[in-house]
């Protein structure tokens, strides 16, 4: 991995370039950023102000709070201040900044105070800092407050420090999209004799602030807090500027520590002096892992996963990175990173491994202390019981296959070179051995082809230079030939090692980015929960060569969901390890800091909204430790789980909250249709019952039977109503069970008729039945009732003395029933809309007012019974016509 840092980093020019590019159109945002309140935030703001309007820069004020302080109130003079916008609200006269008007002004500067503050109800925006963004977004610079309790991601802390919960607050983001910001801090003695001398609160609210959130210990951690805010935003400014202009590090205007850890360093000690380190210097603290690729043995690899597990539960950033030299790359990566210190190893001196790298070459420590120019390197000391064996660090159990194979290919350029010489005189056949090295190296690594190398020169010596046969050199030119020709196949091969070592890096890389791809296009397309879960436990078990289970909570216990554990049983202990994984969000289980002695690994599966889930690990590999890779590959499978499971929850929310609307919108006019249908013929019915009560014997007969009548007819339509909303539920509760036996269309036609024909009494009917048409398989009931819905729709929404027309016929072997009117005919052409559940137009005869279920009903009659219907204007005339299709030998659906 090349980290030179000759180059810029490409990130950091891209974070440039934006911010040029919008600084053309953007307005500048600096924050005055307070410790504490009364600190003098407003009072520095206005200072700036009135510089600047001394410049000539048209300063304008959007919103200022003095709070009644004299100085603060002095420098608002001289300065044009933008009327505020007055709001009613709950009785009250309330002032707000018009945010309008200052961007109808559109001055170079505007002063907004406090930045937290939460605008009246009924504004634009419910935030101020919302309308400091507008103000930025119209190319606007801003001068703006905020104290540092209101910083959204210090609430927490700040409310455990001062037992205050801070309600008004700004996101982080506004404070780092800040083009400056300066800390305004006064220590906590100077802020309390303020306090005293009543220019913060009044003297009656002074005394009980100082006792309670302006103590001074309190105002010693808030100064701190502040502090560091404006530090961290100062030190990413800086380390973009040397990224984006290629500064080799180190700028020490701010303290970075980085451990760099190697497979040769044991214990912990030398993580935890650099945690030590770190604490002292209030400093944060990377620990580097440079990978090699080298073929180190289980052992060797799930150490380093320990260690670098444990750098992570100390606090430090764990970062893996591949390379060759893991000294010049560290120190790449350190200048990059802008470290200031690095903490390393002593190199390993005592037993035969220590002697050996003394004699053979440098140790990685060694080569730090000659590469790390600019850097303090910190070499700590091992433990006595630190002491790397050959055997922790050498290959796996060696094969004897590269090395036959290495020896096959030197043998084989021997036989073309013994060709080459007798049969084309050719003497220079070296370069044979040099591509036999170079194809051993490339199919076998460094060691098979450093041993293809020395085999290569003794075949060389022996067969190709004088004296032949033997390894005596005679001439002294053959000594220099035989020296360049084991120098160049050495370098060959450590070039065709480095090569294939990064070829196998590079097709494992993308073999885990293929197969991470793969997966999430997988889980992208899968829709229900149970198949999600299945191929996320398969993907991870198959990848990770482990058992897996998947637990998701159910009524708020979590529950096995699917398993690929080949039968291995969940003990009781393994379920309360994943209970506490879940509920406190954290890693619980083997190998891990929290309930380490129980025989699975579980790992919460985080969302934005919280745990929606557990993965439980088990293998037989001790400790489940995993190296880097898997433990990349392993977060990556469970970040897309977590994502792939909130999705299908969230969609399962949505639905059901669209079913929840949905009734609630039901509900509602149900009730509406209630309130006014069903209590008009209930007020009829009371009325003509209470006449009839009280007048009685002073009603000639006539006015006895129209009462009476009235009753009925009211009576009549309320059973109507009642039995739309029954038929309507049983519909949709699908109790619904059709009984078809063989009709008479015909007869049921009159029957309906017969029903409707008082309803039908001021409009023309005619009734047209073809001939001979066949018996069909219907309800009776359920039929005649929908066409007795169609009748009363048409005489509600039709003028009297037109005509009603009902026909059926049969055509393209089914049977169709047609109801026509002369009405008015529907405005658009897709009526579809007509058949939903309360829909209602503008009756003709406003007498006849219904709940609007009753074309609903009709459709839900006829889909059960197997048939169809549709709505339609007609051609031939002005009007309606409902169209009725049931195939001929129709059952029922049901």
């Amino acid at each position: 991995m090349n980290l030179s840092s000759t180059r810029p980093d490409p990130d950091a020019l891209l974070r440039l370039a934006s911010a040029e590019g919008e600084g053309e159109s953007r307005g500048k945002l600096k924050i005055f950023l307070g410790a504490a309140p009364g600190v003098g935030k407003t009072f520095e703001m206005l200072t700036t102000a009135q510089q600047l309007a001394r410049d000539g820069v048209d300063v304008v004020i959007g919103v200022v709070e003095t709070h009644g302080r004299v100085e603060t109130a002095a420098l608002v003079e001289g300065l044009t201040l933008v009327p505020l916008q007055r709001t009613h609200y709950r009785g009250r006269d309330l002032s707000e900044m018009d945010l309008d008007a200052l961007l109808v002004r559109a001055p170079a500067v505007v002063l907004v105070d406090e930045l937290a503050h939460t605008n009246v109800p009924g504004s634009r925006h419910p935030k101020r800092w919302m309308d400091v963004r507008e103000l930025l977004a119209a190319g606007i610079d801003v001068l703006t407050t905020v104290n540092v309790q209101h910083l959204e991601s210090l609430n927490d802390i700040i409310a455990s420090i001062t037992r205050v919960r801070v309600r008004e607050t700004v996101p982080d983001s506004i404070i780092e999209r800040a083009d400056e910001i300066e800390l305004i801090d006064l220590t906590p003695n100077d802020l309390l004799q303020r306090m005293r001398d009543g220019k913060i609160y009044a003297e009656h609210t002074a005394g009980r602030a100082m006792l309670h959130y302006f103590s001074p210990g309190n105002l010693t951690a808030l100064r701190e807090l502040a502090l560091r805010q404006t530090a961290q935003q100062v030190d990413a400014q800086l380390l973009d500027h040397m990224k984006a202009n290629a500064i080799a590090g180190p700028w020490a205007a701010g303290e970075r520590i980085m451990v760099c850890l190697t497979v040769q360093d044991g214990d912990a000690s030398l993580l935890r002096y650099g945690k030590r380190l770190a604490d002292r210097l209030h400093a944060p603290w990377i620990v580097l892992h440079v990978e090699t690729n080298r073929d180190l043995t289980d052992a060797t690899r799930a150490r380093m996963a320990a260690q670098m597990h444990l750098a992570q539960s100390l606090g430090a950033e764990t970062v893996t990175i591949p390379g060759q030299d893991v000294a010049l790359d560290a120190v790449a990566y350190a200048r990059a990173q802008n470290v200031t210190q690095i903490v390393a190893a002593h190199p390993a001196g005592r037993g035969w491994y220590g002697q050996f790298r003394q004699l053979f070459g440098r140790s990685t420590t060694e080569r730090l202390i000659q590469c790390a120019d600019g850097f303090p390197l910190h070499v700590v000391p091992r433990s006595a019981d630190d002491t790397p064996t050959g055997a922790a660090l050498t290959a796996k159990t060696l094969h004897f296959g590269p090395y036959v194979a290495g020896s096959g290919m030197v043998f084989g350029a021997l036989i073309v070179a013994l060709l080459l010489r007798v049969g084309f005189d050719v003497n220079n056949v070296s370069l044979a051995f040099l591509t036999a090295i170079l194809g051993v190296a490339v199919a076998y690594g460094l060691w098979p082809s450093l041993w293809a190398s020395f085999l290569g020169m003794l075949c060389f010596n022996f067969f190709f230079l004088p004296p032949l046969y033997t390894f005596t050199i005679a001439a002294p030119d053959n000594v220099v030939a035989l020296f360049f020709f084991f120098a160049t196949s050495v370098i060959a091969s450590n070039l065709g090692a480095r090569v294939r070592n990064q070829a196998v890096v590079a097709r494992h890389r993308a073999e885990i980015t293929q197969s991470l791809y793969d997966f999430s296009r997988m889980i992208t397309g899968l829709t229900t929960l149970d198949d999600l879960v299945w191929s996320v436990s398969h993907q991870i078990a198959t990848m990770l060569d482990c058992r897996v289970i998947m637990l998701l909570p159910e009524d708020g216990i979590l529950t096995v969901k699917t398993s690929y554990n080949d039968g291995k049983v969940v003990e009781a202990d393994d379920w309360a390890a994943a209970s506490w994984a879940w509920k406190h969000n954290k890693i619980a289980g083997r190998g891990s800091d929290n309930l380490p002695g129980v025989s699975w690994l579980f790992l919460p599966l985080r969302t934005g909204r919280g745990t929606v889930g557990v993965i439980g690990l088990d293998t037989e590999r001790a400790g489940l430790i995993l190296d880097a890779d898997q433990q990349r590959l392993l977060d990556a499978l469970v970040e897309q789980a977590a994502s792939a499971i909130e999705r299908i929850v969230l969609a399962h929310e949505l639905d059901q909250a669209r079913i929840a609307a949905e009734t609630d919108k039901l509900r509602s006019a149900l009730l509406t249709s209630i309130s006014h249908d069903l209590r008009t013929p209930l007020a009829s019915i009371l009325g003509s019952a209470s006449s009839l009560e009280s007048y009685g014997d002073m009603l000639d007969q006539s006015a006895k039977s129209d009462l009476l009548a009235t009753i009925r007819d009211e009576a009549e339509r309320l059973n109507r109503f009642v039995a739309n909303l029954l038929d309507m539920t049983r519909l949709e509760s699908g109790a619904l069970r059709p009984r078809a036996e063989p009709v008479d269309i015909a007869e049921v036609v009159a029957s309906a008729l017969s029903r409707a024909s008082a309803l039908l009494q001021r409009h023309k009917v005619e009734m047209v039945i073809a001939p001979e048409l066949p018996m069909l398989a219907l309800d009776d009931v359920l039929f005649e009732q929908a066409l007795f819905n169609i009748l009363d729709n048409a005489g509600k929404y039709t003028p009297e003395g037109t005509t009603v027309t009902v026909e059926a016929f049969v055509h393209a072997e089914a049977m169709l029933v047609c109801v026509k009117d002369e009405g008015t005919g529907f405005e658009m052409d897709n009526t579809d809309f007509i058949f939903r559940k309360f829909t209602r137009f503008k009756s003709a005869d406003r007498s006849r007012p219904g709940t609007g279920l009753g074309l609903a009903i009709t459709r839900g009659f006829v889909e059960a019974m197997g048939g169809t219907i549709e709505a339609r204007n007609r051609k031939d005339c002005s009007g309606a016509e409902f169209l009725m299709t049931f195939p001929l030998g129709a059952r029922s659906s049901a």
